[in-house]
């Protein structure tokens, strides 16, 4: 699998994901075929966005006027916090070789992101670009569920 693997991307992981053409650009740019590595790699993506996320979530929340809207992206930044530590504790999960782990932190963490837009089903809308990045995050978590199941031998 290693050797025809660069070929084969879409193929062995991302026909299997949420978002196939967007799992492909950011396998890559990982600049290995191990799928520990493209793990790692994809862990480290998804914490950085759900980190910056929750920093623009607090900032749209100390700005907001309206303060139903400024609650629900106070709460959004929770929902992120949540999920970086679901995210750092895959990290940890796969580190020791507990893929199953790996695969329920990033179910959490795919969770936190979609309860923060459950906010946002009533009025006010958000008017933020909170919704593409959790699009984002649930696509990155996605490639990771599909690797922790191969790293545990399921297809």
């Amino acid at each position: 699998m290693h050797a025809s693997f660069p070929n084969n991307v879409s193929s062995t992981i991302c026909k299997k994901t949420r978002n196939p053409s967007f799992c492909f650009n950011v396998l890559k740019s990982a600049g290995t075929t191990d799928l520990k590595g493209l793990a790692t790699f994809t862990l480290n993506l998804a914490h950085n966005k759900v980190t910056k996320t929750r920093a623009l979530a607090q900032s749209l929340a100390s700005k907001a006027a309206d303060c139903k809207l400024k609650e629900d992206y106070a709460t959004c930044a929770k929902h992120y916090d949540n999920a970086a530590a679901d995210i750092k504790d895959a990290k940890y999960n796969l580190e020791k070789g507990d893929y199953n782990g790996v695969n329920i932190q990033a179910s959490g963490a795919m969770t936190e992101v979609g309860d923060c837009l459950d906010n946002f089903t009533q009025p006010p809308k958000n008017p933020s670009v909170l919704s593409n990045n959790e699009k984002v995050v649930e696509d990155m978590c996605s490639i990771i569920l599909v690797i922790s199941n191969l790293l545990q031998g399921r297809s």
